[in-house]
């Protein structure tokens, strides 16, 4: 999309939006802001092919300004965030962690772009409880464990925050990119709709117990037979269900002291899915026919973290993707909305739950882990991570990773991965507390992530010894 119309299409949509809200803004002003994000991301990726095919290695600095308004009138607000891009080249992943694409993307992006992050509408009216809001239009969404969603996406969402009760509610479904440089939607978010929800209560103080569910319904179409079928052609779709019970005990909570802290949760797969099979002709990919097959499959993830002193603190977790099956009938996949983010090592600094360098997703994957954290009161948070990974079925290849390497063998072992993660917060990380339920990350920081990944047998003895990923990123809000 073109940036004149990108930002008309914008303009229109939210003064629209603001215009419907019309009687509460006539209220007093309660809580606008506005301000600047302003980002120096420096990246540097080794050999994500392991040496299979030539490239494979990224290094580059990026620029990223995000100007942004806050609005509060009684029960309505309303949120809006642009995003400038400057990058040294374009083969840099997403500014954005919780947003980075891992999957192989042939859509062609540009040095530089402009972008439009959020723009949406509140209202806070519909209980007389003091945690309850609906949202509309383009927001980031987030479950706590990243694992469910933690994305920014169009939706219209529900939700209520208590002290012995959580729920949300919502239908989201991806229409634009809104960035000038990138006009097509990727093939696996094209005309995929998504319905989620989820309510957990505090039994105890402390200890939560809930129940998710998110249900995905793609209505694209596949080439006809004998057609040609390029990088940007739908090839995987299906409409499937998962269904989530869960414990915890506020683990991802920054802030909570307890000495001891966990997490459990079971997720349950069905549905249908659908794919194109293809065969390559003349150097041309044709599709043959389509395939479908209904899904059965489960995944979980369990953790327990021990606070052994005042800033320290410690914790084992594991995770399980199912795989195998006749055609893949038991491969567990996420919903699609995932980062697989999260502060499951107890500090302020989002880790990757599956390696900052292997990034897998819990799709035909086993994943042991232990932690270490560190978490100083006047400003710093640390936290190291060693995983190893493993197939659960050595006959299919795991769900999408940092790796873009072929499997080719029936060996079941993934590799190893151990990660450093540090965070220095100026200005002790404070915002404004009309922002702290909005923008999740500090006002100011200085941060460093480092992940080297040794791969497996799976790889096969071809691949090389390692790969890395290593990140700088300066955060300044003014």
């Amino acid at each position: 999309m073109p940036a004149d119309k990108l930002i008309k299409y914008y303009c229109h949509g939210f003064i629209l939006s603001l215009l419907g809200a019309f009687p509460a803004w006539a209220a007093p002003p309660e809580g606008d802001n506005l301000g600047i994000d302003a980002r120096i991301i420096a990246r540097a990726e080794d050999d994500r092919d392991l040496g299979s095919r030539e490239g494979g290695d990224i290094h580059g600095l990026s620029l990223d300004l995000r100007p942004w308004g806050y609005f509060g009138r009684g029960a309505w607000s309303a949120f809006t965030m642009a995003q400038i891009v400057s990058a040294s080249n374009s083969t840099l992943p997403s500014t954005d962690f919780h947003d980075e694409t891992r999957r192989d993307d042939s859509r062609e992006a540009d040095n530089n772009y402009l972008a439009l992050r959020e723009f949406w509408i509140g209202y806070s009216g519909l209980t007389a409880y003091p945690g309850e809001e609906l949202r509309f239009g383009r927001q980031r969404l987030r479950h706590e464990d990243g694992l469910w969603r933690d994305t920014t996406v169009e939706s219209l969402s529900w939700s209520l925050d208590t002290t012995l009760l959580r729920a949300s509610l919502g239908v989201a479904e991806r229409f634009s990119e809104y960035r000038s440089d990138i006009h097509e939607l990727a093939p696996e978010d094209r005309d995929r709709l998504h319905v989620f929800g989820g309510v957990a209560r505090q039994w105890r103080h402390g200890h939560w117990v809930g129940f998710d569910f998110h249900h995905s319904r793609d209505r694209g179409h596949f080439k006809r037979p004998g057609e040609v079928v390029d990088d940007l052609d739908k090839t995987r779709a299906g409409t499937l269900t998962w269904l989530g019970l869960r414990a915890g005990s506020d683990a991802f909570a920054s802030r909570n002291e307890q000495p001891f802290n966990y997490w459990a949760s079971a997720i349950w797969l069905g549905g249908q899915r659908k794919r194109l099979v293809s065969a390559t002709v003349n150097g041309q990919r044709i599709a043959i026919s389509e395939q479908s097959d209904d899904a059965r499959a489960w995944g979980v993830d369990l953790g327990l973290r021990w606070r052994f002193a005042q800033d320290w603190q410690a914790g084992l977790a594991y995770a399980h993707g199912g795989g195998g099956g006749s055609q893949g009938r038991h491969d567990f996949q996420q919903t699609g909305l995932e980062s697989n983010r999260s502060r499951f090592t107890g500090v302020a600094t989002q880790v990757h739950r599956f390696g900052e360098a292997f990034r897998g997703e819990l799709a035909n994957l086993r994943s042991a882990s232990i932690f270490a954290s560190w978490q100083a009161r006047g400003g710093y948070d640390a936290s190291v991570v060693v995983h190893r990974f493993w197939r659960a079925s050595g006959s299919q290849p795991v769900g999408d990773s940092g790796i873009s390497a072929a499997m080719p063998n029936d060996s079941k072992d993934v590799g190893e991965e151990i990660d450093l993660i540090a965070t220095m917060y100026f200005k002790n990380g404070l915002l404004p507390d009309a922002l702290g339920q909005i923008i999740d990350e500090p006002s100011a920081s200085l941060r460093f992530r480092a992940g080297i990944f040794w791969p497996g047998n799976a790889y096969g003895r071809q691949a090389d010894a390692a790969m890395y990923r290593v990140s700088v990123d300066v955060l300044w809000r003014f």
